[in-house]
């Protein structure tokens, strides 16, 4: 399994915990680093960047995914379901770093394995949507700054 896959694996495992738990994201990359001090330095160094960035653009990534995601509300999808979303709008969004096509391509990998027989084609319709629509979403993603003077 490549660095990138098992950070995403880590990455959806805080997402998860951080949902479920309520708890600070800093409580919780304390006990993600104690738990895994033996962890590759690109695979912690990778995990937290996408943890910590999701969570800081989950209000708006959550914009998108209740306009895209059509008779869903957001409190009714899986709680898997919805942080492969967002780790993935995340990376498709904010990091150039990473092709979308991957980022398309692992979400999907993460649906089949830890999800519903038909999470993998659900969140490949909204991720298509947001990779052709790019321009739609712009304002809620990155929202013009009020001017200066």
């Amino acid at each position: 399994m490549g660095k990138r896959r098992r950070g995403r694996i880590l990455a959806l495992q805080l997402l998860y915990q951080h949902e479920i738990r309520q708890e600070a994201k800093e409580v919780l990359l304390k006990e993600f680093r104690d738990f895994h001090k033996k962890l590759n330095e690109d695979i912690q160094t990778f995990t937290e960047s996408v943890f910590l960035g999701t969570v800081k653009e989950m209000g708006k990534i959550d914009r998108v995914i209740s306009e895209l995601a059509e008779n869903w509300k957001l409190s009714r999808l899986s709680v898997i379901d919805k942080n492969i979303l967002r780790l993935a709008i995340y990376e498709i969004s904010f990091r150039d770093d990473i092709p979308e096509s991957v980022s398309m391509d692992e979400a999907i990998e993460l649906a089949k394995e830890y999800s519903g027989d038909d999470a993998g084609a659900f969140i490949n319709g909204i991720l298509d949507s947001v990779v052709n629509n790019k321009e739609a979403y712009r304002e809620i993603l990155f929202p013009a700054s009020p001017p200066v003077g």
